[in-house]
């Protein structure tokens, strides 16, 4: 059993190797984006059509960078924690997007490029629209609460 363990660590050891470039890839483009002032900006950009369907502009940047770092986002959420407050309306709606979202683009770089999967076919779509639908959910259940 010892045995078995040595060698699932030496081949989840391997893995970390494998998938650190694409991770420390993913952090830095996410702390550049967050520190150039793009993110305010594409939440302006948005904020007209979002506040009209019940979604606050203030989570357009949330969302962006949900799909590429929870890391990253996490730091988002405390912002918005901050402003607003965890019981706040936008602050219900951050802490449910949170779960119910996932980190698209950095579960199929990093994942697929662990697994060696190659055919993704109807993947990101599918993430996508799954990801709308958690976002449609947060702002539902946020409003029963």
């Amino acid at each position: 059993m010892y045995e078995d363990f040595i060698k699932g660590a030496k081949d989840g050891f391997r893995t970390v190797i494998q998938i650190m470039p694409t991770l420390v890839g993913l952090m830095v483009a996410v702390g550049v984006l967050r520190a150039s002032g793009f993110l305010n900006a594409v939440g302006k950009l948005f904020g007209g059509l979002t506040d009209r369907i019940g979604f606050p502009s203030d989570l357009v940047p949330l969302v962006f960078i949900k799909m590429f770092s929870s890391s990253a986002a996490t730091g988002l959420v405390l912002d918005i924690f901050k402003t607003y407050g965890p019981d706040s309306y936008i602050g219900m709606i951050t802490s449910i997007m949170m779960s119910c979202t996932e980190t698209i683009f950095y579960t199929m770089s990093v994942y697929f490029l662990a697994a060696k999967v190659t055919k993704t076919r109807y993947t990101l779509a599918g993430a996508l629209l799954a990801t709308i639908a958690g976002i449609a959910a947060s702002v539902v259940l946020a409003g029963m609460g």
